[in-house]
């Protein structure tokens, strides 16, 4: 049975862009600043939560405090302009539509799925597309329940924001659960699964089990894990203590663990202060206690956590708390990217000091790691080799198998935040598995992990390695 702890119960109060002006803690800002706000959040999703507002932010650090940047839109992260039109529109009343139609045109501006989300991730059954997921890597498919398509609080740095701003034609969801399972029967390679979203913990048990118990099945004995991407640890710990039904949801990890599979929480801590509550580390024991493993990812974003002490806060109050470092990401080519991202050799130095900072166990952690369109690179060292400064680069994972743990080298650059700013080394014209992904565009390819053969032809032809 679920650990059972003195945790004060809390009913979930939400506030959404319609509701700025009703969050008590505004009041202390000027109408300017919430005009602006409002005006950043027609374009850009935002709903926080009570508890956030009144337990992880610091009101006498605003707007500098790094949870309401987090959580709170910013003027700044769109363009001078852009702001300046749509504070004109909410100035005069202009009708919702027409604001709407100003900020759509904003959204499409902004990069809303990067990596080949929509053109190389989506899988197949029969010949059908399978919208609500994706099979980007070989060993794993993302799967996106249309019942988790929101969260308890939107981060402003989010990089699927489109779907929370009803860019419908490009949100992924997915409705029958048995279309999972069946998919995994026909794909025996894949052995783990990944619940996302949104956020997945949004839902109720009853539902999430509809979800979970088809995997359990012995004929999907070849799934090993189940992951459950989620911010909830952090922004309603309250799931996993005193939500009315806490204690279903973690017999049900219960379950997952007693049927052979591993059950992962892969929490989303941004900062350490979202593990100084005590319902924050009540959900932390109660998990843990439920044979789940939490391993703690996020990225690195400016304003946020752009400090390697912070990193090395974070990662040590995971580790007493018997959670697993895991990953530090490079913020994605989307949305606000501007705003938020910090250029890779800065990221580089604040996780090496941060690295430097902890002990072995806190040494789990990799990157910083960018989710690319060719795969997660990972920039592992800066070095000097043959007289060139160079990142020295890494496939955590990548579309072609083949290509996982290979090193490769891109010229130093200062200013570069992403993998599509970087140069290759030693001169070359580019990167050498740049054919192969155009030739991946060019077959219109999907991800069967079946049939190689459309695409196996045309990279073959151009002298690239063959698909295992």
């Amino acid at each position: 049975m679920p650990k059972q702890i003195t945790v004060a119960p809390r009913p979930f109060r939400v506030f959404t862009r319609r509701d700025l002006d009703r969050i008590p803690q505004l009041q202390r800002l000027g109408a300017d600043e919430r005009l602006a706000m409002q005006a950043v959040a027609q374009v850009l999703p935002f709903r926080v939560n009570d508890y956030v507002c009144d337990e992880l932010i610091d009101w006498d650090r605003v707007p500098d405090d790094p949870m309401f940047q987090l959580t709170f839109p910013q003027p700044g992260m769109l363009a001078p302009d852009d702001l300046a039109r749509i504070v004109d529109l909410l100035r005069r009343g202009a009708p919702d539509d027409e604001v709407q139609r100003h900020a759509r045109q904003i959204q499409q501006a902004m990069n809303p799925h990067p990596a080949g989300q929509v053109e190389l991730n989506v899988p197949r059954l029969d010949g059908e597309p399978l919208p609500g997921m994706q099979h980007k890597y070989r060993e794993t498919v993302l799967f996106f329940p249309s019942s988790g398509q929101t969260c308890h609080t939107y981060c402003t740095y989010c990089f699927r924001w489109p779907q929370f701003v009803g860019l419908d034609e490009l949100k992924f969801a997915a409705r029958e659960a048995d279309r999972l399972a069946e998919y995994l029967r026909r794909h025996p390679e894949v052995n783990s699964v990944l619940f996302t979203g949104g956020d997945p913990m949004v839902m109720k048990t009853r539902v999430l089990r509809r979800y979970l118990e088809p995997l359990l099945a012995p004929e999907l004995d070849h799934i090993v894990s189940i992951r459950i991407g989620t911010k909830a640890p952090a922004y309603w710990p309250h799931r996993f203590t005193t939500d009315a039904d806490a204690d279903d949801l973690l017999r049900l990890f219960e379950q997952v663990h007693a049927a052979g599979r591993h059950i992962a929480i892969m929490a989303h801590y941004s900062h350490p202060r979202e593990l100084a509550t005590p319902t924050a580390q009540a959900a932390v024991e109660r998990l843990g206690c439920a044979g789940a493993t939490i391993r703690c990812q996020a990225p690195l974003i400016r304003r946020v956590n752009d400090d390697a002490a912070v990193w090395a806060d974070l990662w040590k109050r995971q580790i007493v708390l018997g959670a697993v470092p895991y990953y530090l990401f490079v913020e994605r080519d989307t949305g606000p990217r501007h705003y938020f991202e910090v250029p890779l050799a800065r990221a580089f130095e604040i996780f090496t000091t941060a690295y430097r900072r902890v002990s072995g166990l806190g040494r789990t952690v990799r990157g910083p790691s960018m989710s690319a369109l060719p795969g997660k690179v990972l920039v592992d060292g800066v070095a000097d080799v043959a007289g060139e400064r160079v990142f020295v680069l890494k496939f955590l994972q990548a579309r072609d198998p083949q290509w996982v743990n290979r090193v490769f080298f891109a010229r130093y650059d200062e200013t570069a935040t992403w993998l599509d700013q970087l140069q290759p080394a030693f001169g070359e014209s580019e990167w050498w598995f740049e054919p192969a992904i155009r030739a991946m565009l060019q077959a219109d390819w999907q991800p069967q992990w079946g049939d190689r053969s459309r695409v196996q032809k045309r990279v073959t032809a151009l002298g690239h390695v063959e698909w295992e």
